[in-house]
């Protein structure tokens, strides 16, 4: 089952999702981006999350880097937005089935020309979204309960909050059927498209757009909507971590046939290979047994998501490596010990994934070999 990845902008957002996941462990990528990685709270769907920041820019290289390292089976984008037409509520949730980028044209002497890029919510996506809307239960707890309003979203680089100004004209006049206004769903859109992975825009209304924005903000709309927002996300996450495309790796065969001929050598053998390989003593190994520990938690997600450890086994791993890494991170006396006895418990839990024990056997030499 591949997780579903689901990005926000503000710090509210991200805890509103938050608050939906269990299990949550820390994901740090190469490059330096944190990721959370857990469990929705009231199924059994896996979700990523990250904060991305405000603008299409920055969300869309991070979700680019969220897809190359999760291969996710849909991503999601949660997070407050402006109305830009009076039927729609504060409070209520707007799903986009396109996305506007506004800012697209060309300056010519009779005037500024639109020139935008329009990204269309996957099918697939929007059928799963529609449904859950029609059968009203990811809303049961909420009260009051709020409308769902499907229709384009249009994203650009600032803040819209008048009804008067020469840009709020620019969006009434060219997009008009826009039903809100926010600034990461095209970039967001664009990696999807790129990646053919489907993308859903969810936004809670905070305010109107119109020069209210201070008004409602103190009013405490902007965390009430978002959390109508993630709680209609995280229904749908489960629904598409479940009936979502699932890609899955390859496994190497236990045996490879040797077609070497003669005197020549072979070191390792094999078809396409996931994951880091060791081979000792020719290759080096991690710098460091954090280092270490951070990229063998990534390949035990994965070999999770392949398919090649079932679920007791993957959080029983899980509850091990919690234990190396507090165990590591105090200055006891017997850190080492508990340490390293955690790691041969969890190489006896992945034993029969050969890429995995063998990876533990490099990580508690390396414990073994701390001072």
């Amino acid at each position: 089952m591949s997780p579903v990845v689901i990005l926000t902008a503000l710090d509210l957002e991200y805890q509103a999702v938050r608050e939906r996941l269990v299990g949550v462990r820390l994901h740090r990528h190469p490059q330096g981006t944190l990721f959370e990685v857990g469990r929705l709270a009231a199924g059994r769907g896996q979700v990523v999350l990250a904060h991305v920041g405000k603008g299409n820019l920055s969300a869309g290289v991070l979700a680019e880097r969220a897809i190359a390292e999760f291969r996710p089976a849909a991503l999601l984008f949660v997070g407050v937005a402006g109305a830009l037409h009076e039927h729609i509520a504060l409070g209520d949730v707007v799903v986009a089935t396109h996305v506007y980028a506004f800012h697209g044209g060309t300056s010519e002497d009779d005037g500024f020309k639109s020139r935008p890029r329009v990204w269309e919510t996957s099918h697939a996506a929007d059928q799963v979204a529609q449904h859950l809307h029609r059968t009203g239960s990811w809303a049961r707890d909420l009260d009051p309960r709020p409308q769902v309003h499907f229709g384009p979203i249009a994203a650009g680089e600032v803040v819209l909050n008048s009804r008067l100004s020469e840009h709020a004209r620019w969006i009434r006049e060219h997009y008009n059927d826009a039903r809100a206004i926010e600034m990461e769903g095209a970039g967001v859109a664009q990696a999807g498209h790129l990646n053919q992975v489907p993308v859903v825009v969810i936004r809670g209304i905070s305010d109107r757009a119109d020069g209210t924005k201070e008004a409602t903000d103190r009013e405490q709309w902007q965390p009430r909507a978002v959390a109508n927002a993630a709680t209609f996300a995280a229904a749908l996450a489960e629904e598409l971590s479940t009936e979502g495309p699932t890609t899955r790796s390859p496994v190497m065969p236990e045996t490879n046939t040797n077609i070497a001929t003669g005197n020549a050598h072979v070191g390792v053998q094999a078809g396409t290979v996931h994951g880091g390989i060791w081979i000792t003593p020719d290759t080096p190994r991690p710098a460091d047994l954090p280092e270490a520990l951070a990229g063998f938690r990534s390949r035990l997600w994965q070999a999770w998501a392949d398919g090649r450890l079932d679920e007791a086994t993957y959080k029983a791993a899980e509850a091990e490596l919690v234990t190396a890494d507090q165990a590591l991170e105090t200055k006891a006396p017997d850190r080492k010990n508990t340490l390293t006895v955690a790691l041969k418990k969890l190489r006896g839990l992945v034993g029969d994934v050969a890429d995995l024990a063998a990876e533990l056997t490099v990580i508690i030499a390396l414990a073994q070999a701390l001072s």
